[in-house]
């Protein structure tokens, strides 16, 4: 299956960040940086959210914001943190194949390495052994405190070494009730076109998981033909794996909670050309639920953003940045409209991302 993720007028260049909802936001902040070396900030803000208020039962909901990022390389975290209300966990162990943002995956360039480093940390929360997928990486998983699901993959495209072991976001599990359904979106649409792995039965690396000696048909997809853009070398080549339960029918990780509960709250794309692929996706089904309709903003950050759901409703933001802080404190911002589509910012520029690191 080929299909591009660019046409004359829009683009999509990957993945951009992962949201993720927490009960306690310093905790979280505090753990990423540890943890995954998530210690780059774009933003930390306290605002309403009107845009999810049709997955938040029509109530507009105040919470908490931050962006952060691993300057070696991957994609960044979205920490929310619900202001208004008292987030809650879901009712059950959510397993492999409920629908939704089950997993997401982080890079490392070693697995031993990151695994004694997350093992020191995170003790009974991070898997003993080493295990393999089928496709033959070695790979582990690690629980946050709010029970969200990471899973540790090597990865070979890298920005810079700050000599932490792990990196930022490589990609994410989505379950789905119907993979070739789902395709039609993620492939055909989004451009996530080029198939390395699909494959149906047990998955070796996810017997100890819940559900995970069940049956599932399992695609790992990327970009045939990703952008470069803006941050392009910084987030490298990104993975989206579509999982279909085959031996039951999966449960909605949101289910009878909104949207800032606890959980992966929503997968966030970078992309050029808003209004002519919100065109594109109309056509096929996938319309703008919700629309910022103009550059809206985080601090100094602006961004037009907007929301799009999967055939499960797995919650999609589209998101084309107008502005970013490089160095707030100097003053030295970018405007990214005025550069080509797919014209990479200077290593220089990015480097200059240290100076706004977290130190503890």
């Amino acid at each position: 299956m080929t299909h591009s993720s660019t046409t004359d007028s829009f683009r999509i260049q990957g993945m951009q960040h992962i949201g993720i909802a927490t009960t306690d936001m310093d905790r979280s902040l505090n753990l990423f940086r540890h943890l995954f070396g998530m210690d780059i900030p774009f933003f930390d803000s306290v605002q309403e959210a009107p845009l999810m208020d049709s997955h938040t039962r029509g109530i507009t909901i105040l919470k908490r914001a931050s962006m952060v990022m691993n300057l070696q390389g991957g994609c960044a975290f979205e920490v929310l943190r619900a202001a208004s209300f008292e987030p809650v966990l879901a009712s059950w162990d959510i397993g492999i194949g409920d629908l939704g943002i089950t997993t997401v995956q982080m890079k490392t360039r070693d697995i031993h390495k990151m695994h004694t480093h997350a093992i020191g940390l995170m003790g009974d929360a991070c898997e003993p052994t080493i295990s393999q997928t089928p496709w033959g990486a070695k790979t582990f998983y690690v629980r946050d405190p709010d029970q969200n699901l990471f899973q540790v993959l090597e990865a070979d495209d890298w920005f810079s070494n700050s000599g932490h072991p792990s990196g930022g976001v490589l990609g994410c599990t989505i379950g789905v009730s119907d993979i070739d359904q789902a395709m039609t979106l993620y492939a055909e649409s989004l451009g996530f076109d080029k198939v390395l792995f699909d494959q149906t039965g047990v998955q070796s690396d996810w017997e100890h998981l819940p559900h995970g000696q069940e049956s599932f048909r399992r695609v790992r997809i990327t970009q045939a033909n990703s952008g470069s853009g803006g941050f392009g070398p910084l987030t490298g080549q990104t993975y989206i794996e579509l999982v279909q339960a085959m031996d039951r029918k999966g449960r909605f990780i949101f289910e009878d909670r909104i949207w800032c509960d606890t959980g992966f709250a929503h997968l966030g794309f970078d992309v050029r050309g808003m209004k002519a692929l919100g065109e594109s996706l109309a056509t096929k089904g996938f319309g703008f639920r919700c629309d910022t309709a103009d550059a809206i903003g985080m601090g100094e950050t602006k961004v037009h953003c907007t929301y799009i759901d999967d055939p499960d409703e797995c919650w999609l933001e589209m998101i084309e940045v107008h502005k970013i802080p490089i160095i707030e404190k100097w003053g030295l911002f970018l405007d990214v409209q005025k550069r080509g589509a797919d014209e990479a910012l200077p290593r220089w520029m990015l480097k200059a991302l240290r100076f706004s690191r977290v130190k503890d």
